[in-house]
């Protein structure tokens, strides 16, 4: 005798792919975050939040996202270290460390990966 869960049908598959396009978004996500701050990861993370079908994009999204609050803060203490004269070669390099890890993480998402920045605070989750 069967029991009443044999004779459900399985659910429908969960989409672990990316499509191409999803990719392609990410990947200008990330790549706007050194040009546009956290706009326009703010933007994809908002429109896309509530879809199910868009979960890689959500996110990427907040991972840029993340690491964008996080750069801001960090412009900001280096805003307040600009006193002692240490502020400004540090923004320098903060701005450097910024455009290198959006274009690695471009790289990375744009050839079918996911990409987690080494270091920022997970405060959007």
């Amino acid at each position: 005798m069967s029991t009443p869960s044999d004779q459900m049908p399985p659910p429908p598959p969960v989409a672990t792919e990316a499509s191409s396009d999803d990719r392609n978004l990410a990947m200008l996500t990330h790549l706007s975050g050194f040009i546009l701050s956290l706009v326009v990861p703010l933007i994809v993370w908002l429109v896309h939040k509530d879809r199910a079908d868009k979960a890689y994009l959500v996110k990427e999204a907040k991972e840029a996202l993340n690491f964008q609050i996080t750069v801001v803060i960090g412009y900001v203490i280096c805003g307040v270290l600009a006193v002692i004269l240490i502020g400004a070669l540090l923004a320098w390099l903060l701005w450097l460390a910024n455009l290198i890890l959006c274009i690695v993480a471009a790289v990375k998402v744009s050839s079918d990966g996911s990409y987690r920045y080494p270091f920022a605070l997970r405060l959007v989750s």
